[in-house]
């Protein structure tokens, strides 16, 4: 790739937030790794991107500088960022790790205003906390006072109407398809105001 080339990339990741410390990168190697990681052959690669399958093989093995059009479609096919082409995980090492939770199988935990089903339990040392709840309470009054902790989250409704109540800011009524992201040690609470218990899902930064 030219220096032209590189320094048209750099700016490209830049305005989309990448660093502006990023180490080079050889893209035939990143490219191929990222194929690899979603278990496709190079044809596979090339159907998703619209390339050429000789095209890709060239980007891989360094044999090409790819046009901008080209590393588009790249980036499209590969359902990432094109600064993403150009910047490797910062953990370093791709752990794998995955858990598939059955639609009724999550690890179940009531409370007096809750019904939660946690989700993904099978994974340790998780960066977020994803659970279905149903919303048992239908008054304000049911808590004990605000609800608080660590983190930020996220609140989407699956079913019925729910109430939101947070510390500084008016009740906000949520109907399916609604969602709210909000910092979790702000004091908080949802009840029901649908006929029937509304449920939702919750999702909670671990930090």
């Amino acid at each position: 790739m030219s220096d032209l080339d590189q320094t048209r990339i750099i700016r490209i990741a830049r305005a989309e937030g990448a660093a502006d410390t990023a180490e080079p990168l050889n893209l035939g190697a990143r490219v191929r790794e990222l194929r690899k990681a979603r278990g496709w052959t190079l044809e596979q690669a090339a159907v998703q991107a619209g390339l050429a399958r000789s095209t890709l093989s060239k980007i891989e093995n360094g044999q090409m500088s790819p046009t901008y059009d080209a590393l588009k479609k790249l980036a499209d096919g590969l359902a990432i960022s094109i600064p993403q082409l150009f910047t490797p995980p910062s953990g370093g090492q791709v752990t794998g790790r995955m858990v598939v939770t059955a639609s009724g199988e999550g690890q179940a935990q009531a409370t007096a205003t809750y019904e939660h089903e946690l989700l993904g339990a099978g994974l340790t040392k998780k960066r977020m906390l994803p659970y279905r709840a149903r919303i048992r309470a239908r008054r304000l009054e049911e808590f004990g006072g605000w609800v608080r902790h660590d983190g930020e989250e996220f609140l989407y409704v699956l079913t019925g109407i729910v109430r939101l109540y947070t510390e500084f800011y008016e009740p906000v009524d949520l109907r399916r398809g609604d969602s709210a992201y909000y910092d979790a040690t702000m004091g908080h609470n949802v009840i029901s105001v649908s006929e029937e218990d509304a449920t939702i899902l919750w999702v909670t930064s671990l930090v």
